[in-house]
């Protein structure tokens, strides 16, 4: 959404295709008609490859849009290396983690030595074989395979990252084009993107506690917590004896049920209990000590490029400050007037006008 939103602001015409079930979700947060233009090119979330292929067929322009780390695109572009090399099978299972291991551990250069540097663990988190049901794993990996197939049918690959953040996954697979983070040009406005209404009640509460004191925890639009861990996140909250503002979405079944006996009374006094609440804004308040995330690819691009409060305040560690700094410096670096993601950015939407 923060994409589509750039694009407009650019004179760019959005025409949003969906499922009917999202469609529905989306045309009731906005209470608007459901109108169409004619189209003239399609851009796609990066795992609906099969799109980049309609509109080859239909004579259109065509680009794939990764919300997610450019790492993840550069390991899946190159799966048939990881074959070649003898470190996977077909069926995408590790067949030689050894020799992954010595690859890694080894200074000599080959050409999978960035999928090395960033996936050698016993449970190496290729992306598809987390699911841990051997037959649902195969029928992952060979999508994966056929959307990267149908992928190279795209004009653009897009990223919502910075060189400068990932600068090992952009030279190893050129093709992908960081244009982020997109997050930074609505730092403070609406928030965009949620089939939640927002509670602004969260304001006065937040306006009231000290600077620098709030933790603030929330986990996206789809991460599932299990009884037990949702009891120990509120257990710790609770423990941490410092004022929390907790994002519990309301689609999670059950959740009242999960709070430890007594927790919503103990911590009247001090917690704050939400559904949902526009996260750049909620990051920018001056309340807010520390940021407690899923570590989902967006969430951490918004807490790197927060306002300077957050990164002054818990990070008592030096080094820690240092790295948080200097990865925001990167990420606004890439978005300002002549900076790497703006100029592809801009490159792009030439292209889409031309």
């Amino acid at each position: 959404m923060e994409f589509s939103r750039s694009l407009a602001k650019h004179g760019i015409r959005i025409t949003f295709v969906n499922t009917e079930h999202i469609q529905k979700q989306i045309m009731d947060a906005l209470a608007t008609k459901d109108e169409c233009d004619e189209i003239t090119g399609v851009v796609a979330d990066h795992i609906l490859g099969w799109t980049m292929e309609i509109a080859e067929q239909k004579g259109m322009r065509r680009a794939a849009f990764c919300d997610s780390a450019a790492a993840q695109l550069a390991l899946r572009s190159n799966i048939q290396k990881l074959i070649d090399e003898g470190i996977i099978d077909n069926d995408g299972e590790i067949i030689h983690y050894q020799l992954l291991k010595a690859m890694r551990n080894s200074n000599k250069e080959t050409d999978v030595s960035f999928i090395t540097n960033h996936a050698c663990r016993k449970h190496c988190n290729l992306g598809w074989d987390f699911i841990g049901n051997k037959t649902m794993q195969k029928i992952f990996f060979e999508s994966t395979v056929r959307n990267k197939r149908l992928l190279n049918l795209s004009d653009w690959l897009l990223c919502n990252s910075a060189y400068d953040l990932e600068p090992a996954a952009f030279d190893f697979d050129p093709k992908i084009i960081p244009i982020g983070p997109l997050s930074v040009s609505n730092q403070l406005g609406d928030s965009v993107g949620s089939f939640w209404s927002e509670d602004l009640t969260y304001l006065n509460w937040l306006d009231r506690q000290p600077p620098q004191s709030v933790i603030y925890a929330a986990f996206g639009s789809t991460t599932i917590f299990d009884r037990i861990q949702f009891h120990e996140l509120a257990m710790g909250l609770e423990l941490s004896n410092r004022p929390f503002f907790l994002v519990v979405r309301p689609d999670i079944k059950g959740i009242n049920e999960a709070y430890p006996e007594g927790f919503l009374d103990r911590v009247a006094s001090c917690g704050y209990i939400i559904n949902w609440a526009p996260q750049q804004k909620v990051l920018g308040h001056p309340s807010i000590a520390c940021f407690m995330s899923h570590c989902g690819w967006n969430s951490t691009m918004e807490g790197i490029i927060a306002q300077d409060e957050i990164k002054s305040k818990v990070l008592d560690n030096g080094r820690h400050k240092a790295n948080a700094m200097d990865l925001k410096e990167k990420a606004m670096n890439s978005i300002k007037e002549g900076g790497g993601s703006c100029n592809d950015f801009n490159n792009f939407v030439e292209w889409l006008k031309a």
